[in-house]
């Protein structure tokens, strides 16, 4: 595995690789949802990339930026015994300098659900994305449904600036007890992770209500609620794949999110129907 930290040095060891490039662009704190990510672009590609960077312009003020895990030696040996061809691993100076253009989330997209509660958030997620991907150029970038919005809002900016990239969308990698894995929840100590695996059980209970056939949203939402008790909820929300409010569940074309707190930890999960 090929260690790469600044632009320059990415691009002279991609030059020199054949074939096809998936990529796999995370944040560090390695777990079993990176892993099928990376295993997922290894079997469909000839070299595959994997950026390590905690973006500092997609956190807001009071937000964990400083303390967001990073465990560098185990997420270099989780990339070298996943079958990572190159690790691009560059610091914020490699990233940005002065005075940038920024890329901006769209207006409505971009400042609903995660983007009402974290506004400018996806300014910042659009904009290294975007640094990424023409630094790479891949063929194939992988993503986890687990961050729907961002990943609409990621296809959608590479469809608006057309951007020669498939976008690969992967399944959300769950705990057996059903919690959704995030490297947020390091945060979380044995009480709150037992409370943590109410977002599941509301997912699970709003799966259960669909395949029965109860389809108005209202009543999903106000069950979903219910189960969520006594966590801080930031939104439940039932949309169609284009994030647009729907009435009642379209089987085909509908997520169902939530994100609430879990004594001071942030989390967000969602069933794709």
């Amino acid at each position: 595995m090929i260690i790469a930290r600044s632009v320059d040095e990415l691009r002279a060891v991609l030059d020199a690789q054949p074939g096809t490039v998936g990529f796999v662009p995370t944040m560090g704190a390695l777990h079993i949802g990176h892993r099928s990510l990376i295993e997922a672009a290894r079997k469909e590609n000839d070299c595959v990339v994997v950026s390590i960077f905690v973006n500092p312009t997609q956190f807001l003020p009071g937000e964990d930026l400083s303390k967001y895990p990073r465990r560098e030696e185990a997420d270099f040996k989780i990339c070298e015994l996943s079958g990572v061809d190159v690790l691009f691993y560059p610091d914020v100076r490699a990233m940005y300098g002065e005075d940038e253009v920024r890329v901006t989330a769209p207006d409505v997209r971009g400042y609903i659900l995660e983007g009402a509660s974290r506004p400018g958030h996806f300014d910042g997620v659009l904009t290294v994305v975007m640094k990424l991907l023409n630094m790479v150029r891949p063929a194939r970038v992988y993503f986890g449904k687990k961050d729907a919005q961002q990943l609409a809002l990621i296809t959608q900016m590479c469809k608006n600036f057309f951007m020669n990239v498939a976008i690969v969308p992967m399944e959300t990698v769950r705990e057996k007890d059903g919690l959704a894995l995030s490297s947020r929840n390091i945060y979380l100590n044995p009480a709150e992770r037992q409370e943590a695996l109410k977002l599941s059980a509301a997912l699970k209970k709003a799966t259960e209500m669909v395949m029965r056939g109860a389809l108005e949203a209202e009543s999903i939402h106000v069950e979903m609620i219910r189960i969520l008790e006594p966590l801080e909820v930031e939104y439940v929300a039932i949309v169609n794949r284009e994030f647009e409010s729907i009435a009642e569940v379209m089987i085909g074309n509908t997520i169902i999110l939530v994100a609430a707190r879990v004594g001071t930890t942030r989390l967000i999960d969602n069933v794709w129907m």
